[in-house]
């Protein structure tokens, strides 16, 4: 059974999509194994995205992570790291198709509603930052 990370940004939570977002990945027959709200710190933000330190963006995309609470949930099923990510849609918004949570919600690069693993490593990585009681 695979593992994966996903987090419900602040637009996500502030625009109360939380409920129509875990329905979706439920509906693909991904399992919710754990979830939990948190205020990011600047700290867990800078580790969760540490492959974009001296990006341009990086320091924008600390400020939207902190800037409000955060749905963070394991899901786990088969190809877990694939199916959140398809369900997800692109990351670049005007990109992502209709039917994805990007496609129907997203307006805007940064503030993209949610957040997915890309790989089985990374879920791991994530999973420590955002559960660490449970790791």
């Amino acid at each position: 059974m695979e593992r994966t990370l996903v987090l419900i940004k602040p637009d996500g939570v502030r625009r109360n999509l939380i409920g129509d977002i875990i329905k979706r990945y439920e509906m693909k027959g991904l399992r919710v194994a754990s979830i939990k709200s948190v205020y990011p710190t600047a700290e867990m933000a800078k580790e969760h995205y540490k492959e974009h330190i001296g990006k341009d963006f990086f320091e924008k995309l600390i400020r939207f992570l902190t800037s409000g609470m955060v749905i963070a949930i394991i899901l786990e099923g088969q190809n877990a790291v694939k199916c959140a990510r398809i369900i997800n849609g692109s990351t670049k918004y005007q990109d992502a198709l209709p039917g994805s949570i990007r496609g129907d919600y997203a307006f805007d690069e940064t503030e993209n509603i949610v957040h997915a693993s890309d790989s089985t490593e990374s879920a791991e990585r994530e999973i420590k930052i955002w559960f660490p009681e449970i790791c």
